[in-house]
């Protein structure tokens, strides 16, 4: 039964994309007449997809690291630092933290 789950075969970098919750089944009046159990097996597959895909997104995001931690004698060494990434500079004896907003883009020195 199709319930809306995003294909990771249609994506390319499926760790990156958005999760794609399952969509929650209608129940139409000829889905009663079959029974509660068919009802009731609807709701069950759709429990059963949302949670295997929140368990494959806790997994995904659990093994990815919070935050790259360099050291380097300059920061200025590190040719692309992403927004929140931490090094030690060597040169100046401190921790440095890349900020990046609309109007930063710097190292900034820890306390």
């Amino acid at each position: 039964m199709e319930m809306g789950i995003c294909s990771i075969k249609y994506a390319t970098g499926w760790n990156k994309i958005m999760a794609r919750y399952p969509d929650f089944p209608l129940i139409f009046p000829e889905d009663v007449k079959r029974g509660v159990d068919y009802v009731y097996g609807r709701f069950q597959q759709w429990g059963a997809a949302l949670i295997n895909e929140m368990d494959t997104r806790d997994q995904v995001q659990d093994a990815a690291p919070s935050t790259n931690i360099y050291a380097v004698v300059t920061v200025g060494s590190i040719k692309s630092p992403d927004k929140g990434n931490i090094a030690y500079s060597v040169s100046k004896g401190k921790f440095m933290g890349y900020v990046s907003t609309a109007g930063t883009q710097a190292w900034e020195a820890f306390n």
